[in-house]
Formats: structure tokens, sequence, C-alpha cells
């Protein structure tokens, strides 16, 4: 039986220390480009898809991905908004408690907990959009994010 409670408080903790104090056009370009490196040494075909404050700020699609991708960093942005946690996190909690999107009122068609979308937050502001990861499983999308994430911002 896995241990949810480590887990979560490991997914909180990136939510914490995965934190900017400001983040520019160039910092979204910067973030997107890192994880399509990664995502091409690692011969992965994905989406990145980086917002702030709904608008978009970088946007790749590899060879290998479908429309359908781009549904899924929708749903995945929308479970992210729902509850201020990142996809991956809510896909953990309610795993952890026998629970789905559905038992909270909401569209599976339209909200997808499973890993992939990290809350874009500025420090002492709170959440400001999403970095959103779609191609892989959702602990792998997820991975993909804040790997980078912990390179970029010098966190261990």
């Amino acid at each position: 039986m896995e241990n949810y409670n480590a887990i979560l408080d490991d997914l909180l903790k990136e939510e914490t220390d995965f934190q900017f104090s400001e983040f520019t056009n160039i910092t979204a370009y910067q973030i997107g480009s890192r994880i399509i490196e990664k995502a091409l040494k690692e011969n992965k075909s994905i989406v990145v898809n980086i917002q702030r404050d709904g608008e978009p700020l970088f946007y790749t699609k590899m060879n290998g991905t479908t429309t359908n991708n781009d549904e899924w960093v929708t749903r995945k942005n929308n479970v992210l908004s729902h509850f201020k946690h990142s996809s991956y996190y809510m896909h953990v909690y309610l795993k952890s408690i026998n629970s789905n999107v559905e038992s909270h009122s909401l569209d599976p068609k339209d909200y997808a907990a499973e890993g992939g979308a990290f809350p874009l937050i500025i420090k002492d502001t709170g959440i400001i959009g999403t970095i959103t990861v779609s191609g892989l499983t959702g602990e792998e999308d997820h991975r993909m994010i804040t790997s980078v994430l912990s390179e970029y911002l010098n966190v261990n």
C-alpha cells in the first residue's frame, strides 16, 4: 500500500520550493525550452503549455502528439485552477480518499485529476498561472516539469 501522506507532503513541498520572485515572458520561454530539450534528450513526445493569468506565453507541440494532448492540458489546468494545487497532487489526494472529480461536482470531460499541470507561483503573491505538460503518464508529465524547475530555480 502506498504511503499517500508522504507523497502528498513531497508534492506540497514542491509547490512551496518552486516559486518565483518574478515571472516574465522570457522566463516562460527559458523554462518551456528546457522542458522541450529534456523531452528531446529522452526521446519523449509532449505538449508544453505555459500560461500567466490565462495568457499563453509558451506553447510547443512535438511530433507524435495530437489535439487529444491539448484537451488534456485544458482539463489538467482546470483541476489546478479549481483546487489550487498541482493536478498530480490532486490525483494522489483523490486516490488517497477513494474519490474523483465527479464527487466534487466536476465534469470529467472538463477536469482531469492527472499529473502534468503545475502551479506558476509568485512568492508572496500566489498562483498566477500554469506550467503544463501532456504526452506521458501523469507522474512523468509532472516530473518533466519539476525536474526542470528544480534545476532552473536551483532547488534540491
